[in-house]
């Protein structure tokens, strides 16, 4: 027989719907950051598009001695306002490149400047009422087409935003983040190395373990701070290289490669250190032939990520002057050079439209360049991960 009179615990009925409330504020949350992650790229994207093209206007151009020496006369006194200023101060570098074009005139497509730009792509009206006329009848004339913009991926920056590009900033990174991982992954993992394998647990080592997960947490603009006091002032390094700034980065990165190595080696079973051992081998020969090959692919997959979170800083090298206006590319570690984050910061700060979108395609070209970091460390993590 069926008892009818069942008893519910009031206690388990709150314990229930305080657990139903917290799943329901978990998958909210959830939701809210997964909303504002689609807005915010919708955002970037859609400012983004149109530095994907440029404009250009097709007019005559008379190339010869006097027109070198000032571009701005080279061309009608009419498209004088709606042509990119540092395009025809480059006309010098087109004629060496094409001598025949010396004494003549001829039809050429000029880069159209910034505000004829944004008022092509409807973001300003700005232009004057003339200079509307001038390029509404060049529109309509055909002799005005939007072309992809390779500047903008095979030129520096520039004063000019329509002539402006990420390579110079692009090069810069790679030479830093290359600094920075030649000093701080070979420390980092030789010192993860000693003190989880040969160091003896005494309070100094505590005391060193302790000060590095410290220095993985303190701001990162005191490593800028201790990069400008050690490395420029006491060293006498060049102000705003690569070398500076992979060094300052490098330390940054230390404690991170350090914590993340040290993780990867704990996960070495004991049993493989007994082996060896029982074979004879000597310390340094487990380490080296047997706990390093097996914990490599942790301590890759930390790297990356610590890589990853450098190459996004942008506090300790505006310390150290990597913040430059630097127009043309880095040919060593030593040159003058700045970094996309960088490049970023300063192209926000600019007053004219038209850096509007360059900076969100630059922040677009830094998180795909992040994304794949992060992948590839998800990449060697799975690929390469022995469970035991």
């Amino acid at each position: 027989m069926k008892n009818e009179n069942i008893f519910i615990d009031p206690q388990l009925q709150k314990r229930h719907l305080k657990s139903k409330i917290f799943k329901l504020f978990a998958f909210s949350s959830l939701l809210v950051a997964c909303l504002f992650l689609v807005w915010f790229l919708s955002d970037m994207v859609n400012r983004a598009i149109p530095a994907v093209k440029n404009n250009w206007i097709q007019i005559e151009v008379t190339y010869n001695e006097t027109t070198i020496e000032n571009p701005r006369k080279s061309i009608d006194k009419k498209y004088r306002k709606i042509a990119s200023k540092a395009w025809l101060r480059d006309i010098r570098f087109y004629v060496e490149k094409h001598p025949e074009l010396l004494d003549t005139t001829t039809l050429t497509w000029v880069l159209a400047d910034d505000q004829v730009d944004q008022y092509i792509k409807g973001h300003n009206n700005r232009l004057k009422s003339k200079q509307k006329k001038i390029v509404d009848n060049l529109q309509e004339s055909g002799k005005l087409e939007s072309r992809f913009n390779t500047i903008f991926f095979t030129r520096g920056d520039s004063k000019h935003p329509e002539y402006s590009g990420l390579l110079s900033a692009t090069v810069g990174t790679i030479l830093t983040l290359l600094v920075t991982m030649a000093f701080a992954f070979p420390i980092g993992v030789m010192t993860s190395i000693y003190l989880e394998e040969f160091a003896p647990k005494n309070r100094f080592t505590e005391f060193i373990e302790i000060n590095i997960n410290n220095l993985a947490a303190i701001p990162s603009i005191l490593f800028g701070l201790l990069g400008l006091a050690v490395f420029i002032t006491l060293f006498g390094m060049p102000r705003s290289s690569p070398l500076v700034g992979g060094l300052t980065l490098g330390l940054m990165t230390l404690p991170i490669i350090i914590v993340s190595s040290r993780a990867a080696l704990r996960t070495v079973p004991d049993s493989i250190r007994e082996a060896g051992y029982g074979l004879g081998l000597t310390k340094w020969q487990i380490v080296k032939d047997h706990v390093l090959p097996l914990a490599m692919p942790g301590i890759l997959t930390g790297s990356i990520i610590g890589l990853a979170q450098a190459m996004g800083e942008t506090a300790p090298l505006i310390i150290v002057g990597m913040i430059a206006f630097i127009p043309d590319s880095p040919t060593s570690i030593t040159d003058a050079a700045t970094v996309l984050p960088a490049q970023i910061f300063t192209w926000a700060g600019m007053p004219e439209t038209a850096y509007i979108e360059r900076t969100a395609a630059a922040i677009l070209v830094l998180l795909v360049i992040l994304i794949t970091l992060n992948a590839i460390a998800i990449y060697l993590r799975k690929k390469y991960e022995i469970k035991w």
